[in-house]
């Protein structure tokens, strides 16, 4: 009753009675009246006339807290209750209040200031920036609100400008400017607002809001428009070179970040708009000059500096709209840019290089990644300057290389060496460098040594340039073969031959012989790392290649003797780990090479290079020849090694890339290759030999003459792990993944195969439904495979038709856990599959079956209620069906109300 009257007259002494009442008084129960009744006043209508009565001078702080969040709730919820006319006086008030208790109780003084943040915002352009409105709604409010802006700046400035105003307050002002600014609201009428926010730069305290605000001001798009204002800020961002120098010196890569932001955006937005002011051109320069000390920041990005990748887009952009201009005016920019950019140049190496062993072996995986992007970045940036530097470019990088390399007073590290030559492959990856720019370098030049460096990076990167100029590989080859001999060179010198080799092989033939014999001793005299031994093999797969098949053997025979004859003898020994590296990387040599030689030419179908073409041998394939020969000797090795998985892997990829390499060519080996794969399975079974197995059953199944050896595999294969499955397949994820592939190939090459009689369809189809539980993800997924092929055969294998109609149900139970939450997110489109082919091709059992497992209680899943099951069924069998698409969207859908995640932020992306 006292608060019915207190609303409609002595509110100040109600509110007092009633926190008093609320902090003070025993009785819970008045407690909880009293709070009650503040809420209501609150919120009422008259609580915009008695909020400001509260806030008397005489009133106790509980009072006034309470009026000035009367104030912020009405402002923030119910600003539609204000009548437009009175937004000035509301205002004045506000700021009336906030002065008069910036030396009175600073709790109410917060809230004061709130309120007053709220005003500032009521109309709130971040409300508008992610409301939903459609697009020409969002037009006509953004206009509306950058008209506002009128009335808002000017509290803001007044609020940044005032001496007393405390730091939050100035705090809340930059970022509700951040806000506004983002509006399009012209720059011109952001000015004194921006030179505030510049001022605010020099306290610790705003500096990061400032800067958010600088930075969202410059960079808005119609900024380029004011050319007069943009011109007028170039000097504020010149001021702040010194607290940008302190920064660095003192190592805060905060200060330094933020300043380079507030540069860049000035540069990288404006440059056109700048540089067209051909009078300003001195402090435009001055601007990029600031951008070019943050560039070459010292320190090594990422771990002493984050600073210096923020402004390699600039670059970019001032070099286009340089070359965009008019010849006449171009011409003037570039001799004013050219030293700029050869500037750069030298500022990039140095940023480019790798820091000492030492620090780098400090670094974490994440932060040499972060580097190795970065100097990617660094890369495509001098990709970028050949295009305005040209030739004068590789001159300047030569004669550097050539004084670096023959100065004896003060040798250089490798770090520098390595950098400069990271940049002449940079420039020498581009599409269009000029070749003759680089075959002119070493004409009276400093050091031989250094020529040879050059050229074999760059032919490494140029080395379809050298397909179409074959004249020039006598010059390139022997500077390539020399450098093979140098372990400092091993990547770039093998990658290069290997490069050249694959793009070049018709052109080798006369140099075959030296470049076999070159590599071999390198080989021997085991120069390079084992991945670097085997790039060498691929590259002389690729050469032997073009080669006649006499010459192919002859080159073969001496290559690969020595290290048959290495093998034979690691045989006879007793297994040890050192003799077991030694034979794995004898395979891999092996391996590496069988996997790029290749007579028929497969992989230049789609090149240009048929007038180049061998006519096709007759005869045996050379390296069929070479397997049958070591065929015995593979056997023998294996019989020791059986228990190791790497030593099977190893032999198993011989064959592998042999078969993937010469696909028909291979025949005469399948059916050898299949006893021994049935043997070695029989055994240990391993997923390397089912991996080999699936290669097979997809070259060679379908052709008659084949049939039977890969058939008796395929079969001993699945009995072998139908055998596994039955002692319990958990412990070997990696062979149940590599079963399900194979049948699943089986499946899509040659399913004849399931019509075998001693094929077990039934305890096949029951491994796949356990594998579907996996908790591996790629398991799963092989699982999925295996049934999206296996049901679309149900009407034309009938030993499939019967098991899916008898066992169905089965599976559909699997699926239905899966999506319930048992699998990973991340394979719901896979389950989909499986859902869709049930859908198409067993449509009558499954509406029986899914309606009976939806029926069981908390199954899938505890979290979703029997309406919402009943429709995921009913749109899982509804028109919508046939698009898959659409299947899989609902299981997207009903797994997240499986799993609780249904409508979170969690799953915003997903």
């Amino acid at each position: 009753k006292e608060g019915g009257q207190l609303m409609q007259g002595n509110a100040g002494s109600g509110a007092g009675f009633a926190l008093h009442q609320l902090y003070y008084d025993p009785n819970i129960e008045n407690k909880n009246l009293a709070q009650k009744w503040l809420m209501q006043a609150q919120v009422s209508p008259q609580a915009w006339h008695f909020s400001w009565l509260l806030l008397h001078m005489d009133k106790v702080p509980e009072i006034q807290y309470f009026g000035a969040s009367a104030l912020h709730i009405k402002i923030s919820r119910y600003w539609n209750d204000i009548p437009a006319d009175q937004y000035e006086s509301l205002k004045s008030q506000l700021f009336t209040h906030i002065t008069r208790f910036a030396s009175g109780s600073k709790i109410v003084l917060t809230r004061l200031c709130v309120a007053l943040a709220s005003l500032a915002l009521s109309m709130m352009p971040e409300e508008f920036q992610t409301s939903r409105l459609p697009q020409y709604r969002k037009g006509q409010v953004r206009s509306v609100l950058a008209q506002e802006c009128g009335s808002v700046f000017p509290l803001l400035e007044q609020l940044l400008q005032q001496q007393d105003s405390p730091g939050f307050i100035k705090q809340k002002v930059l970022k509700c400017f951040s806000s506004w600014v983002q509006l399009e609201i012209p720059l011109m009428d952001c000015e004194n607002l921006i030179q505030a926010a510049f001022t605010s730069l020099q306290d610790p305290e705003l500096f990061d809001t400032a800067v958010e605000a600088v930075v969202n001001a410059i960079s808005q798009p119609d900024a380029q428009r004011y050319v007069n204002t943009l011109l007028k800020l170039i000097p504020p961002v010149l001021g702040l070179q010194e607290q940008l120098r302190q920064a660095v010196q003192s190592g805060d890569m905060e200060t330094s970040h933020g300043i380079c932001r507030i540069a860049v955006a000035l540069g990288e937005n404006h440059s056109r708009a700048l540089l067209d002011q051909v009078e300003h051109w001195q402090s435009f320069l001055a601007l990029v000059n600031m951008i070019m000390f943050c560039t070459g920041i010292p320190g090594h990005y990422p771990v002493n500096e984050t600073t210096s990748s923020l402004t390699l887009t600039f670059w970019y952009t001032l070099q286009d709209d340089i070359l965009s201009f008019e010849p006449d005016k171009q011409a003037v920019y570039q001799q004013v840019y050219r030293p700029v950019y050869f500037q750069l140049v030298d500022v990039l190496l140095h940023k480019a290089q790798f820091p000492s062993d030492e620090e780098y072996g400090f670094w974490s995986s994440d932060e040499k990644e972060q580097f190795r992007i970065y100097r990617v970045d660094i890369s495509d940036t001098l990709m970028y300057v050949y295009e305005m530097l040209g030739a004068e470019l590789l001159s300047s990088l030569y004669d550097k290389l050539g004084r670096l390399l023959t100065n004896t007073e003060q040798p250089s590290t490798w770090q520098h060496t390595e950098a400069l030559l990271y940049g002449f492959q940079s420039i020498a990856e581009t599409i269009d460098v000029n070749y003759s720019d680089v075959a002119g370098l070493g004409r009276g030049s400093p050091s031989e040594t250094s020529f040879g460096l050059i050229l074999f990076v760059c032919a490494g990167a140029l080395s379809e340039w050298l397909a179409d100029h074959p004249v020039m590989i006598n010059n390139v080859l022997p500077l390539v073969l020399q450098a093979l001999g140098n372990p400092e060179l091993s990547i770039s010198s093998v990658s290069t031959l290997k490069k050249i080799c694959r793009e070049c092989k018709y052109d080798l033939p006369p140099y075959a012989a030296n470049i076999v014999a070159v590599s071999q001793e390198v080989l021997m005299k085991q120069i390079h790392k084992t991945s670097q031994c085997m790039w060498l093999m691929q590259a002389l797969g690729f050469l032997l290649s073009a080669l006649q098949v006499e010459e192919i053997l002859k080159n073969l025979h001496s290559l690969i003797t020595p290290y048959i004859q290495q093998l034979e003898k690691l045989a006879d020994e007793t297994p040890n780990p050192s003799n077991k590296l030694a034979i794995i990387h004898i395979l891999g040599l092996l391996s590496n090479l069988f996997t790029t030689l290749d007579i028929s030419h497969h992989d230049d179908d789609h090149e240009s290079t048929e007038v180049k073409k061998l006519p096709v041998q007759q005869g045996p394939n050379p390296v069929v020849v070479v397997l049958q020969q070591v065929f015995q000797l593979i056997q023998k090795v294996l019989s020791k090694w059986l228990n190791d998985a790497q030593v099977v892997e190893s032999v198993c990829a011989i064959f592998e890339k042999s078969v993937k390499t010469l696909l028909d060519d291979f025949a005469p080996m399948v059916p050898q290759l299949c006893e021994m794969l049935g043997q070695m399975y029989s055994t240990i079974p391993q997923a390397s030999a089912i991996d080999l197995t699936r290669q097979l059953v997809h070259i060679f199944a379908h052709e008659p003459a084949h049939f039977p050896p890969i058939k008796a595999l395929f079969l001993l294969v699945t009995s072998v792990t139908l055998t596994l499955f039955q002692q319990g397949p958990r412990d070997h994820p990696d062979i149940v993944d590599s079963f399900m592939q194979l049948l699943a190939q089986a499946l899509k090459r040659k399913p004849d195969l399931f019509l075998c009689s001693n094929l077990d369809v039934k305890a096949v189809f029951q491994c796949g439904v356990l594998s579907l539980k996996f908790p591996e993800a790629p398991t799963v997924k092989a699982s999925c495979g295996f049934f999206t092929e296996l049901l679309p055969r149900c009407g034309e294998i009938a030993p499939v038709g019967q098991v899916v109609h008898e066992n169905g149900k089965v599976l559909l139970q699997a699926v239905l856990e899966g999506v319930g939450g048992q699998a990973s997110r991340s394979l719901m489109d896979h389950f989909a599959e499986i859902l869709f082919a049930l859908n198409k091709h067993c449509f009558s059992y499954l509406s029986v079956w899914i309606k009976e497992a939806m029926q069981q209680d908390g199954f899938p899943s505890a979290r979703v209620s029997p309406e919402q099951k009943e429709t995921f069924s009913q749109q899982i069998l509804s028109r919508e069906r046939v698009n898959k698409r659409r299947v899989k969207e609902m299981v997207k859908e009903f797994t997240l109300l499986c799993r609780g995640l249904h409508g979170t932020e969690y799953t915003a992306d997903y």
